[in-house]
């Protein structure tokens, strides 16, 4: 079953990277198409945004392609699983973001880029729900450890023949 569940996510793992790079392909090929056939945009501030999301999808390639053996073709690694939550997901946000930013600058020009501000503010409001939780649990530490002495008095846990003994 191990084994099933290893050629399952390989392959699952292979269609979302052939979809990526298919996708990247052709957002990138209209900008570039479109930049060089009808109007012209900023190439520097397209390299300066398209390179964080090339940066993630080499990334995802590396990590999540599946790798066979040359000799057998037998799958050696199934790859890190591309559905997981997390690091990877914003890895797929960067990208997907990336390429809704190229197309609005298609649209409507260089200010389209602006669009690509939503990564780092979202990147800063997860970082501050982390900082929040770090806060409310040294908090909580702080409120349990006062409490713990004025819970001295409280009756012990433990089983009925240890309460009646208190």
């Amino acid at each position: 079953m191990a084994q099933k569940a290893k050629k399952d996510r390989a392959k699952a793992n292979a269609a979302a990277l052939n979809n990526l790079h298919m996708g990247s392909l052709v957002v990138n090929a209209l900008f570039l198409l479109s930049h060089f056939l009808f109007r012209s945009r900023s190439l520097v501030a397209y390299g300066l945004f398209a390179t964080p999301s090339i940066i993630c999808e080499y990334v995802l390639e590396i990590s999540g392609r599946p790798k066979f053996d040359a000799a057998t073709g037998a799958l050696k690694t199934a790859g890190e699983d591309l559905a997981a939550a997390g690091l990877t997901e914003y890895m797929f946000d960067v990208i997907w973001v990336t390429w809704a930013a190229a197309i609005f600058v298609m649209l409507v020009g260089n200010w389209g880029w602006l669009l690509w501000a939503v990564l780092p503010a979202y990147g800063a409001y997860q970082g501050s729900g982390l900082l929040g939780m770090g806060r409310q649990k040294k908090l909580a530490q702080m409120q349990g450890g006062d409490a713990s002495g004025a819970a001295g008095s409280a009756a012990p846990q433990g089983n009925r023949r240890a309460r009646r003994a208190a």
